[in-house]
């Protein structure tokens, strides 16, 4: 065996290392949630996040002896790439594996080297799965035993056989919740199959079941949440059949969810044929595989750099405080860096901004907080950014960038779904729209507090409007957990002579809060002022967010749910 071999293989069986974990990780998940372990399955997300950062450590210290330069040997590294390749030919995980192959080299050399001689910023199986969608999916006829029959197969196959007071009228449920929606009616058993993923998907309190039904005539991609209640007994709370409450359950806004896959590349392609709007990138990312999400959007990104010719330029909006935020118009995404200096009213730092970034990603972010995709030293073309946003980039963030001839590199950023800021869709809102959307901005406050987070700034320019009219939140500088704060009520003078000496007499530490000033302070227009206070009274009342905190410190886990309350079939 070459040298060049030795350090494949030591690469290759540090990946294998990684999704060993990884698996046997996310395989407890199914046993959390017949338990009613809720504590126990977050505690497994946001532990899993960091282990592929783990495993990278170990394999770059393996290979530090053996590769001692600071910079890479051309004809060493291009002989382990090319052995590396062929180790993949048959490779289930095959793009994952080249993922981890970047990593490891990323992580011994520097940026200057990470271009398609040395790594995978190109995958070798563009053009090809490791193995088919069917790898990932099971098949099945009612012709031979009937609906009925095949449901209750695919519970069985699913792993929730006997966890049911009653399969045949959760069997019914679905049945008759299908016919509701199907375009076709009186489908009979032999101009149907049924195919589904061979895995549950996990997340939060819920377990989904996740295919398809094809016809004759149409495909209706499903998605089936099922509920574990307090006595263990498990029932269908839905079925999902619109492509946009789909699209929402598989959001940038939520966590990761837990699900076993041999073929990931398979499982994303069967689930971009059910929602085709989203990209590898958000799909790779959303069953937990984020890294794969990183290595996907940089392509994307590298591919439209390379078929547009628009210029970056500073994102609209209020701007921030804290993050530098510009945008590339034709592209659907923002770029956000650390200011070299904060606003006079932000007392923290960079690495206290760096902290809440990581506390969200590893939290659940329960369909209100946009993920996040961090990278290290991003090359951009000098070109493509406006005159005007690389003067001001110069002047705000010149300690995390260097120009290197026609390159420009930023050495930390964070990239994120642009959304209509709040702030701006208001202003254009009709009444109709803005009750709907204060009422949604109310409600996401609310699943943040159930989740256990305090978002800090409130204000409307730190949230945006998705596409699907959902108020999402996206600025995370002022993150805390909920239980860290102290919710007070504003102090009243005992007469109103000597309330200037009331006012006075009262401190106010750094997390106290007063939410009797929220309307306020977020609404300075009255007509929004009063809508909010009209849909939303209980957030005035710190009486209401202290009910929040005193039940996440009972150990309660809240029910989320990632669709309608009219979807569910009772």
């Amino acid at each position: 065996m070459t040298h060049a071999e030795r350090i494949a293989r030591t690469i290759l069986e540090g990946f294998h290392r990684h999704y060993s974990l990884f698996g046997a990780l996310t395989d407890d998940a199914g046993r959390r949630f017949l338990a009613g372990d809720w504590q126990g399955l977050q505690r497994l997300s946001a532990e899993r996040i960091s282990y592929y950062d783990t495993r990278v450590g170990e394999c770059v210290t393996n290979l530090r002896e053996s590769v001692a330069a600071d910079e890479p040997e051309t004809d060493l590294w291009q002989q382990v790439k090319q052995a590396y390749v062929a180790l993949l030919s048959f490779h289930p995980q095959a793009e994952l594996a080249e993922t981890f192959y970047n990593s490891v080299f990323c992580a011994l050399f520097d940026h200057r080297y990470y271009h398609n001689q040395f790594i995978f910023v190109e995958t070798t199986i563009a053009d090809r799965m490791p193995l088919p969608m069917e790898a990932e999916y099971r098949s099945y006829f009612p012709v031979l035993e009937g609906v009925p029959a095949t449901l209750h197969q695919i519970i069985h196959d699913m792993g929730f056989a006997g966890r049911f007071d009653d399969l045949d009228a959760e069997v019914n449920k679905l049945r008759n919740a299908f016919a509701a929606t199907a375009v076709e009616r009186l489908i009979q058993p032999h101009e149907l199959r049924i195919d589904v993923l061979k895995h549950p998907f996990y997340r939060n309190k819920g377990a989904y079941i996740v295919g398809r039904i094809v016809t004759t005539q149409h495909t209706y991609p499903f998605i089936v949440p099922l509920l574990r209640h307090s006595d263990g007994r498990v029932s269908v709370d839905a079925l999902l059949t619109d492509p946009v409450h789909m699209a929402v359950i598989f959001s940038f806004a939520r966590a990761y969810f837990m699900v076993r896959s041999t073929a990931p590349s398979a499982l994303v392609s069967f689930l971009r044929s059910l929602m085709p709007r989203k990209s590898k990138a958000d799909l790779y990312s959303a069953i937990g595989l984020h890294k794969q999400g990183k290595t996907e959007f940089y392509r994307e990104l590298l591919n439209h750099l390379a078929q547009s010719d628009d210029q970056m330029v500073e994102a609209p909006g209020v701007r921030g405080l804290v993050m530098m935020v510009f945008t590339l118009p034709s592209f659907p995404y923002v770029f956000k860096v650390i200011r070299d200096r904060f606003g006079s009213t932000k007392e923290f730092g960079r690495d206290t901004v760096l902290a809440r970034y990581q506390l969200v990603k590893r939290h659940d972010r329960v369909g209100r907080m946009a993920d996040t995709i961090e990278y290290s030293n991003v090359a951009l073309p000098v070109a493509r950014l406006s005159p005007d946003l690389l003067q001001t980039l110069q002047q705000s963030i010149g300690q995390s960038l260097c120009v290197e001839g026609e390159t420009l590199v930023i050495r930390h950023m964070y990239i994120e779904k642009r959304l209509t800021p709040l702030n701006i869709y208001l202003e254009y809102a009709s009444s109709e729209e803005t009750e709907a959307i204060l009422q949604d901005y109310g409600q996401a406050l609310k699943d943040m507090l159930a989740a256990n987070i305090f978002p800090g700034d409130m204000l409307l320019k730190n949230f945006g409007v998705t596409r699907g009219k959902r108020v999402v939140f996206y600025d995370y500088d002022e993150v805390q957990y909920l239980t860290e704060m102290n919710f007070r009520s504003m102090p009243v003078a005992s007469n109103p002579h000597d309330y200037l000496l009331d006012a006075g007499s009262h401190s106010v530490a750094p997390n106290d809060v007063f939410v009797e000033q929220l309307a306020t302070y977020v609404f300075p227009k009255a007509a929004l002022r009063e809508v909010f206070t009209r849909l939303h009274p209980e957030l005035l009342d710190p009486a209401y967010w202290q009910a929040q905190q005193q039940a996440i410190l009972d150990g309660e886990v809240s029910d989320v749910f990632p669709y309608p309350q009219a979807c569910r079939l009772g």
